[in-house]
């Protein structure tokens, strides 16, 4: 198995796509790439299945309108959490002083569901964790990898010409291109493309 970010990248989308058949409502993922080396906490900061479905409880949300979150989408309310049961997700009865119903953990129903996913993508993130911490002194990874950084960064806005946008790190931008699952042309950072004329 390969361990690059486009290899990681395709099984999130097939996890995603496991997600769908479930929860048909549930939007495309248009860049699972995003999800590589980014860290939130108010979402969970390492990346695993339970955090794909967290992500995918935002994703119904959207669908159907309901604003599931506040203080710039670190607090999830009770909308989002109702969400999150229909999903299959566990929950702290009382919510988290700054982050609200955030820290859901998969129920046991949807372990057993989700089973074969879980693993096949367990087995797809611990490659790429072995291939992408193995540094040696020959190989360099930027200054994230220097200076002890998750390596998430600061998402910017990146558009395509259908005018659609997405929220992400521009080094995972770089790695390789995001396309739009609308248009089928890649997401660009405005600022690149204003710089570039």
């Amino acid at each position: 198995m390969s361990t690059t970010p486009p290899v990681l990248a395709a099984e999130l989308a097939q996890a995603w796509a496991d997600i769908q058949r479930h929860h048909p409502e549930l939007p495309d993922l248009a860049a699972p790439e995003s999800l590589i080396g980014e860290s939130s906490s108010a979402c969970g900061s390492e990346l695993s299945f339970e955090r794909l479905l967290h992500e995918a409880v935002h994703g119904i949300a959207a669908a159907r309108g309901v604003r599931d979150t506040s203080r710039a989408g670190r607090y999830h309310n009770r909308r989002f959490l109702a969400i999150a049961e229909e999903m299959g997700l566990d929950h702290p009865e009382e919510p988290h002083a700054s982050s609200g119903f955030s820290l859901v953990t998969l129920s046991p129903d949807a372990k057993r569901r989700y089973r074969p996913t879980i693993e096949r993508l367990q087995r797809a993130l611990k490659a790429h964790t072995a291939a992408t911490a193995g540094d040696t002194k020959r190989s360099f990874r930027g200054p994230a990898a220097r200076h002890g950084s998750s390596g998430g960064g600061v998402r910017v806005k990146a558009v395509c010409d259908c005018g659609r946008n997405v929220r992400v790190v521009p080094s995972v931008l770089a790695q390789a291109p995001i396309v739009c699952g609308g248009c089928g042309k890649p997401f660009r950072i405005p600022e690149a493309v204003g710089a570039a004329s």
